[in-house]
């Protein structure tokens, strides 16, 4: 079976272990995208630590999870976002002002909505 989006799958994988009540998750492939996503989470407490396993393949991460997360999913398609375009992106994704975040694949790299509104730039929406 060929993986049209390996970041929609771990980010299902993810939300299926948290949903069961699971400690740890394996996901797999590993990729540089998964990889900065699971920081970005990290950074705002949604997971505990993940390790990242070379077994000369494509890689394996094991997530640890926390139980805070509730839903996170990819955006599909991607569009682009301007800096201008997001307060109403972050209105119609988000259930409230101070709950969830809208992440983004920018030249700067990947980032929440409220790090790319202060480092003015705009990007590609993810999650």
């Amino acid at each position: 079976m060929v993986r049209m989006n390996v970041l929609a799958d771990a980010l299902k994988s993810i939300n299926n272990a948290e949903k069961r009540g699971k400690r740890q998750v394996l996901i797999r492939p590993c990729s540089k995208v998964i990889v900065r996503f699971l920081t970005v989470m990290m950074k705002h407490g949604y997971i505990g630590e993940f390790e990242i396993i070379d077994d000369h393949r494509a890689g394996k991460i094991v997530v640890n999870l926390t139980g805070r997360l509730n839903k996170c999913g990819v955006i599909s398609p991607r569009f682009d976002l301007q800096l201008k375009d997001l307060e109403k992106w972050q209105n119609n994704l988000l259930p409230s002002r101070q709950f969830g975040y809208i992440v983004l694949t920018t030249s700067a790299g990947i980032m929440d909505h409220e790090e790319a509104r202060r480092k003015h730039t705009g990007g590609n929406r993810f999650f």
